[in-house]
């Protein structure tokens, strides 16, 4: 039945025909007609990351001499805070075993001072630390995007990562950010977490991907941040990737 027809019929019984909008380009695009409202929030730059968190996993003064590249996983914790200071991420801190193996490293505490969650625990998963495990309940339509640095890859890491996970979140491992006392089961760690469903990346990729662009107000300070921290950043890469 041609267009023609069906008017014809349509005016025949009385009904008010409706009138054939052109679809807008982006309708074309996505299937889908947008609104006034959806286009103007769009025009205003957004971040990407929505709900982010950075965990910070046992970065203690015992394990200074133990962890292999103690120093370089540091200098990745000390950027990713400042940045998570810029950003004002939120930010949890946890110790292992701390009346044992003392707090966290005194480089990290000016950083940290003003963490959501700074809690000990026996469990090696920050997970089972309920009090930080109630700012990440199961997501049912809110996913976070919870970073992880610090030690060990294999342990405390791989379970808070398999936990947030298993949570319904999504979880950033960065390679530049993590360690073990033995540098052999790093790649191990980080392949078994990539199975999973972890990304792993490094810690200058998750910065431009958390704000996803240069529009944001706080694009300048990180960007100034990046480049303060290239020439270390260079040295961290060169040491820790060359296990992965």
């Amino acid at each position: 039945m041609s267009f023609i027809r069906v008017s014809r019929i349509t005016l025949a019984k009385g009904l008010r025909p409706r009138p054939i909008a052109s679809p807008s380009p982006y309708s074309r695009q996505f299937g889908q007609k947008f609104s006034t409202t959806s286009l103007n929030m769009a025009a205003t730059p957004q971040r990407h990351f929505q709900r982010p968190a950075v965990f910070v996993c046992d970065m203690q003064e015992k394990f200074r001499g133990a962890i292999w590249q103690f120093d370089k996983i540091l200098l990745t914790a000390q950027k990713v805070l400042r940045a998570a200071q810029i950003l004002k991420v939120p930010i949890f801190v946890t110790t292992q075993n701390a009346a044992k193996l003392g707090g966290t490293v005194s480089e990290l505490e000016p950083l940290t001072a003003d963490a959501q969650v700074n809690a000990d625990k026996t469990a090696f998963s920050m997970m089972r630390v309920p009090e930080l495990a109630s700012y990440f309940p199961a997501a049912t339509q809110e996913q976070s995007e919870v970073v992880i640095v610090g030690i060990e890859s294999h342990i405390c890491v791989t379970q808070t990562a398999l936990d947030l996970l298993a949570h319904g979140h999504r979880v950033y491992v960065l390679a530049d950010g993590v360690s073990s006392c033995n540098p052999e089961e790093i790649p191990i760690a980080l392949a078994r977490l990539r199975v999973a469903g972890v990304v792993v990346t490094t810690s200058e990729s998750w910065l431009y991907e958390c704000m996803g662009g240069a529009g944001i107000p706080e694009f300048r300070d990180i960007a100034k941040l990046v480049k303060e921290t290239s020439a270390q950043s260079k040295v961290v890469l060169g040491s820790l990737l060359s296990k992965i």
